[in-house]
């Protein structure tokens, strides 16, 4: 029997404190539809462990393990090889166990851990500071949002069609209580992103505009027009990006002026895992530090002149009042960001931009090999490790045809867009390191016999 401590007058009190009539109140945003009215359908009261064990491992085995198929799948979750140090090292009992630090200065090796990982997250998106990381890059884009309503006093936001669309739905919930107006499109499948749209809308409501790089389908685009029409208008640009090896690569967000660069920081470290944990990066320009949400560790010297560590800035809601907070949704993620910066030490930067090489090598291969399956157009004139096939029918069966026949062949844009019929051709395609020659000729081949 659980142990309620609450009365029911003590919940008629907390529900008459804050004008609920009922509990139900309370799940007022949840579908009806969605809620349940009583014990899940077919589910047992009760089992025992054993059983549960081998039900729970039949479930498992149904899955189609990434390691031991040809994997093609990206948009936004990239499966990279992570070297086993990796794992070994973030498991030392003072990592795993670690959780924030509220007397953080005790704390010395999980800050330097962190400071650390600030440089190098700078370092690689081109920004003057980067916090100690966010909960993830869907959530760190929303921040950016925030913190640029918060710098220009200004509501609107206009988002970019090559922006993720879970990057999207998470602003889309968030802004629903912040007021802020998100200006949003669908992609074009062609090779043309829509930097030029976007500098057409830009106007003096504008807080920012935000932008994927490389996009969802791919795309590289050069962000220095639009940075420029930005502060032309007094707005910022905000750069996702949600494949951090591309940096090794191509040049860095923050090089092309962008005020605000945020992202997913999965593809080093940290491995797909069924969707998460992950880790969102962040940085921006220094003169805006202030208003970055989340915590900054900083180096300094103690009493007796010894090099040591301190949290610098900390505007979370459970470090300060929560009225004057930046936010309350920026958890650091920190065993994941340990994992970034351990696997971000092993590869060094010239490990980086050979990672990245062989990454764009093997795309590019992939792109030639697929493009001649007939029927197949690739829309990409430019990519890193990610490029978009239009296919001569709806591209969702496909990928269920091939994912029975044990190829993951990539990302239906009719998943990522129900309901938008002119991209249900669109397949995403991603290619690593981890990708083989064989697994290409595999795709190929297999998509053949499939469209003929």
């Amino acid at each position: 029997m659980r142990y309620l401590p609450l009365t029911q007058p003590d919940r008629d009190a907390m529900l008459a404190t804050i004008g609920a009539s009922s509990i139900d109140d309370l799940f007022a945003d949840v579908p009806e539809v969605a809620r349940l009215d009583g014990p899940i359908h077919d589910l047992p009261m009760h089992a025992g462990e054993l059983a549960v064990e081998r039900h729970m491992g039949a479930l498992a085995a149904r899955n189609l393990v990434a390691g031991q198929v040809p994997f093609f799948l990206g948009c936004g979750a990239y499966r990279h090889h992570v070297p086993a140090s990796v794992d070994h090292l973030i498991q030392r009992g003072e990592f795993l166990t670690a959780y924030t630090p509220y007397q953080p200065e005790i704390a010395q090796g999980t800050l330097q851990m962190l400071f650390e990982f600030q440089s190098q997250v700078a370092r690689l998106l081109g920004t003057d500071v980067a916090n100690a990381s966010m909960y993830d890059g869907s959530t760190a884009c929303w921040e950016a949002i925030g913190m640029a309503r918060r710098i220009t006093k200004r509501g609107k936001a206009i988002l970019s069609g090559g922006l993720h669309p879970h990057y999207v739905s998470v602003a889309r919930t968030m802004a629903k209580y912040t007021g802020d107006l998100l200006e949003t499109s669908l992609p074009s499948l062609s090779a043309e992103t829509d930097i030029d749209a976007l500098i057409a809308g830009i106007d003096g409501d504008t807080s920012c505009v935000v932008v994927q790089y490389p996009d969802i389908l791919g795309r590289i685009a050069d962000l220095k027009p639009l940075a420029d029409a930005c502060h032309a208008q007094k707005a910022l640009l905000i750069a996702v990006v949600t494949e951090p090896v591309a940096l090794g690569a191509i040049k860095s967000p923050g090089e092309m002026d962008a005020d605000i660069v945020v992202g997913e920081g999965q593809s080093i470290g940290v491995g797909l895992q069924f969707g998460g944990p992950y880790v969102g990066l962040f940085g921006a320009k220094e003169k805006y530090v202030r208003q970055m949400p989340g915590r900054l560790c900083g180096e300094t010297v103690d009493a007796t002149g010894k090099r040591g560590f301190v949290l610098t800035l900390s505007t979370r809601e459970q470090h300060i009042r929560r009225e004057k907070a930046t936010s309350n949704i920026c958890t650091n993620s920190g065993l994941c960001a340990l994992a970034f910066s351990i696997h971000m030490t092993l590869l060094g930067e010239a490990g980086l931009r050979r990672l990245a090489n062989v990454n764009h090598a093997l795309a590019a291969t992939a792109a030639a090999r697929l493009a001649k399956v007939p029927g197949v157009r690739l829309v990409n004139d430019s990519f890193f490790n990610e490029f978009t096939l239009v296919l001569p029918r709806e591209a969702r069966p496909v990928v269920r045809t091939l994912a029975d026949r044990r190829i993951l062949a990539g990302v239906s844009l009719g998943r990522l867009y129900p309901g938008a019929a002119e991209l249900d051709h669109g397949l995403v395609v991603a290619v690593t390191e981890t990708t083989t020659p064989d697994d290409i000729e595999t795709l190929a081949t297999a998509l053949e016999k499939v469209l003929a």
